[in-house]
């Protein structure tokens, strides 16, 4: 119900179709949410949702939401969007609060794996389970967990030969949920049972248990060697963490010299991370950092030589603040299975779901292995038997022997009438899951409006696309006359070819400046004053504005070389060759923004026309009455 207003009620009418409150003020909340809602807003808003509307039914007119893609592309949007109300959510929020528990703890452990695939035969995972009670009982009986790791017939994971098994620390979500429930139920020095994932059976030796380090923020410069030059990096690393000691920003000095291209413009600074994220090394002296600011020794990783500087640590977050991040993952993760189950559970009581499994039973003792290739010998009287019945709906046998006899060339390690068996199930419970599907829309109002959200938002992108995005890019003559009418907008501020030098100190300036008055070339002089150190003196040169270059606001605009300015602690000298006055830009100088700008232009000659094509109502009463 909407303050003053029913959600039922017409808001707007457009071209012979409705749209209520509930609609628009649902969409209008998710764009304002923590805006004061007044009339001028609301019309504000209002004009802005007639403009999509109109699109979106110019996309319906022409016929966009029957094509096959459109269609597509929508059913999968459905899937996604159906995921979260096909659980049961009171085990979702269990798991969710165990998530949250376990993310406040790291855990060091151990493992021996013997692998057995998870459609293995009975006799198969009956092996596996014995060599890996064998090896377990060898270890309990007092043998070294990592020799038994390491030595003949022992750990099939192919890492246990140079680790012994070991993992270093994890947290929740690092391994897969029946691995990493297993080994927050171990304590610590104790050998698990073994334990089944996909892989096959493991032990879990727990090592160590400690509270979880959090995130931590850090800035690093990172050299690497050269092939031709070995050691070189490290020459170089410990030549700037001399300059980070002696006080130079070390922003700067990561914007210079890092050889990280992802983080050397952003002054080094990395996502913030915990553990398992990083290499050990690397993640083991970022956390050593004892407050922000702190800067480590030089250290080398597999990446190269680094420096690192601590910007900052976030501890656990509270749950309050992890909730909806945990929730989506747990919904994501494999823990998720034992929430379907649970939940088709509540659904085969709330349907008055009843399976014959007798029927069931008789179908798969009448199948042989033909039955991989979608053969079985059903007879005559169990097809026309009932399967199972659903809100009062009866399915036959018939139809599960049409799925079996769609399965041809299966692949599967269980005998015949297992596998009818699991199949059977598995068929009746996808079954319940998609009758509860086709029943969302009726059931939670949030859902069915944001199914209507992506429809509309599916065919507004496609036309979009076609009468703004697309054809602004293709359409070179509309951006030529467009750019031609506008030339005006585009134009080159006041600019000056210069050679910028920037020394790291007055000594090597005054050095610069001699040589340069005795007309050495500029790489001579470069390859002279970096003998000794390669930061002494760095060279740029180009056509630059004034907001291009920080120093070229704070130079004098005239030929010739400037007095030396201190910048950051180094000495920049500025030798302006020539200036150059305003001047139109070409088009391809400036064709990115030109064609952004042509875009803007076709959609609002675009939305012109659709005020004129289509005719629209707004009911103002209702629609202040929103709050």
């Amino acid at each position: 119900m909407a303050a003053g207003a029913q959600k039922s009620q017409v808001v707007l009418s457009l071209a012979g179709e409705n749209v209520t409150v509930e609609e628009f003020e649902n969409i209008f909340r998710k764009n304002n949410r923590d805006s004061v809602i007044t009339a001028q807003a609301l019309d504000e808003y209002m004009e802005m949702f007639i403009n999509f509307k109109m699109k979106v039914r110019a996309a319906k007119d022409l016929g966009y939401d029957t094509v096959q893609k459109y269609l597509q592309e929508l059913s999968g949007y459905r899937v996604q969007l159906a995921r979260p109300y096909l659980t049961d959510a009171d085990l979702l929020n269990d798991l969710v609060e165990e998530a949250y528990q376990r993310s406040t703890e790291e855990i060091r452990a151990s493992h021996i794996l013997i692998k057995v695939d998870p459609t293995a035969t009975p006799a198969d995972t009956a092996r596996a389970w014995e060599k890996i009670m064998a090896l377990r009982a060898r270890i309990v009986a007092g043998e070294d967990f990592v020799v038994v790791a390491k030595g003949r017939d022992g750990s099939e994971d192919p890492s246990a030969k140079d680790n012994g098994g070991d993992l270093g620390y994890f947290t929740v979500f690092q391994m897969v949920y029946p691995f990493e429930d297993a080994a927050w139920k171990t304590p610590v020095g104790a050998v698990s049972q073994p334990v089944r994932t996909k892989y096959g059976y493991h032990i879990i030796k727990v090592t160590d248990k400690r509270p979880a380090r959090g995130e931590i923020r850090v800035a690093h410069i990172m050299l690497k060697d050269k092939k031709d030059k070995p050691g070189d990096a490290e020459a170089r690393i410990r030549e700037i963490h001399t300059k980070v000691k002696s006080g130079e920003s070390f922003e700067d000095l990561a914007l210079k010299f890092s050889e990280d291209g992802s983080s050397n413009k952003k002054g080094g600074e990395l996502p913030a991370f915990g553990t398992g994220k990083m290499v050990p090394e690397f993640e083991n002296r970022s956390f050593a950092l004892t407050y922000d600011g702190a800067f480590s020794e030089p250290f080398q990783t597999e990446y190269g030589w680094h420096i690192v500087k601590r910007l900052g640590l976030k501890p656990v977050a509270s749950f309050k603040e992890a909730e909806k991040e945990l929730k989506t993952r747990v919904s994501k993760d494999s823990r998720a299975e034992k929430t379907r189950a649970s939940f088709i559970e509540k659904l085969k009581k709330e349907y008055q779901y009843s399976m014959n499994e007798a029927a069931l039973k008789q179908l798969a003792a009448r199948a042989d292995t033909s039955v991989f290739e979608g053969k079985i010998n059903a007879g005559k009287k169990i097809p026309k038997q009932n399967l199972y019945t659903l809100a009062g709906n009866t399915v036959k046998m018939k139809a599960f022997i049409s799925h079996l006899q769609q399965r041809t060339g299966v692949r599967s390690k269980l005998g015949p009438y297992d596998y009818v068996m699991a199949e059977g199930r598995d068929f009746c419970e996808d079954a319940i899951i998609a009758y509860e599907d086709a029943q969302l829309e009726q059931k939670h109002d949030a859902f069915r409006l944001l199914m209507n959200e992506y429809r509309e938002g599916i065919l507004l992108f496609e036309l979009t696309d076609k009468k703004v995005w697309s054809k602004a890019v293709k359409d070179s003559l509309g951006i030529l006359e467009y750019f031609q009418a506008n030339a005006e907008k585009y134009m080159w501020p006041e600019r000056a070819d210069v050679v910028i030098y920037t020394c790291s100190g007055q000594d090597i300036a005054r050095q610069l400046q001699t040589m340069l008055a005795q007309g050495k070339e500029r790489n001579a002089i470069a390859g002279e004053l970096n003998k000794n150190s390669k930061l002494n003196l760095q060279v740029e040169e180009g056509l630059f504005a004034r907001e291009e270059r920080d120093i070229l606001g704070k130079v004098g605009w005239t030929p010739g070389m400037s007095k030396p300015s201190t910048v950051n602690g180094q000495v920049v000298l500025v030798d302006i060759r020539s200036i150059a006055a305003p001047a139109p830009k070409k088009l391809e100088e400036c064709k990115g923004i030109v064609t952004s700008d042509y875009q803007n232009y076709l959609e609002q000659e675009w939305i012109k026309e659709l005020r004129r094509t289509y005719t629209y109502t707004v009911n103002r009463e209702v629609l202040h009455a929103i709050r």
